[in-house]
């Protein structure tokens, strides 16, 4: 088997979570998966750069405009996971995610929000790497996360072994805050700073950020 081949069945066990679901609260009530930028939907970048950072699988939680979302977004190849209680802030979504993952036979979770378009495909292959770097059986118990000058983000890699704990502190807007914390030594941060920039659309002003040659 060449390398090329078992990097490719290896990344086949990670699969990619994108949190779609906010509904811009702050930007007018806008659900942030269908602001666009360079001429594509949040939600359609971030896929993309799931796909092609190496995610074998790609799932998409929706929540505010969920039916607009649908009936705009080209996601081929991707699963559309309903959040049922999205307005209850990232923790719900994190939990629908990681419950529609049960049974794919994914060993761990690349997690992306759609709010960071300057988060692409070479963070999330780092990170993934990083993830796969121990092998196939370490993977259902690594932790990754993306740093941006020592600070922080995503993409982070939760490995199986880790979504029942994950999904039963995820409360809020915290997300895996909690988790991570209780676990700081097992945790592998990766520098992303140079290949990505991790800033949110979270208020009008940071809509500039979307405007042609940002």
């Amino acid at each position: 088997m060449t390398g090329t081949q078992r990097a490719r069945d290896t990344s086949a066990d990670v699969a990619g979570l994108l949190l779609a679901a906010g509904g811009g609260r702050r930007l007018g009530g806008r659900p942030k998966a269908l602001l666009e930028h360079r001429g594509a939907l949040l939600v359609e970048r971030a896929a993309e750069a799931l796909r092609a950072g190496g995610c074998g699988r790609v799932h998409v939680v929706l929540g505010a405009g969920a039916d607009r979302v649908r009936a705009r977004a080209r996601l081929p190849g991707c699963v559309l996971v309903d959040s049922p209680h999205w307005e209850q802030g990232m923790g719900a979504s994190l939990r629908a995610g990681l419950a529609s993952l049960a049974g794919t036979g994914a060993r761990a979770a690349l997690v992306l929000l759609v709010d960071q378009p300057g988060i692409g495909e070479r963070a999330v292959r780092r990170v993934l790497e990083a993830g796969l770097a121990e092998g196939p059986s370490a993977l259902p118990g690594a932790l990754v996360l993306a740093t941006y000058a020592g600070v922080r983000g995503h993409p982070v890699l939760f490995g199986r072994a880790h979504w029942a704990g994950i999904a039963a502190r995820a409360e809020g807007d915290q997300g895996a805050r909690a988790y991570l914390r209780e676990r700081e030594a097992e945790v592998s941060p990766v520098d992303c700073a140079d290949v990505a920039d991790p800033h949110d659309i979270d208020t009008e002003a940071d809509l500039a950020r979307l405007r042609p040659g940002r």
